[in-house]
């Protein structure tokens, strides 16, 4: 079964790419959808997962509105209101919206800051 995240734009993908696997497909609307867009990203999907992983602003909620009724059973993740959309949410909380969306096995860690005595 394949996993793609929708997000906006080629920042916030780039922002996820660090911390995924790249299995997972992550597809970007570029701020506008029309009927042409929607179908060329139902064809690309299939019948694959889909998570939809929008800005918490008034574009970001129009687009996600839009893709909940094109893509019913998608699985909605959320930045936290005031962080600068999905490319200005900290890789932390993103990992952590990711996890509760149930993607950890897709989830490349990062390297723990070496223990410092003082």
């Amino acid at each position: 079964m394949s996993i793609t995240i929708i997000v906006e734009g080629k920042n916030d993908r780039s922002r996820l790419r660090r911390i995924l696997a790249p299995e997972v497909d992550i597809q970007c609307t570029f701020g506008t959808l029309n009927t042409l867009k929607l179908e060329t990203l139902r064809r690309k999907i299939g019948d694959g997962e889909v998570y939809l992983y929008m800005d918490n602003d008034s574009s970001g909620k129009k687009i996600r509105g839009i893709l909940r009724d094109a893509f019913p059973d998608a699985v909605h993740i959320y930045t936290r209101k005031g962080y600068a959309g999905v490319e200005g949410t900290p890789d932390e909380y993103s990992i952590t919206q990711l996890e509760k969306a149930g993607l950890e096995e897709f989830i490349i860690y990062p390297e723990p800051l070496p223990y410092l005595e003082s």
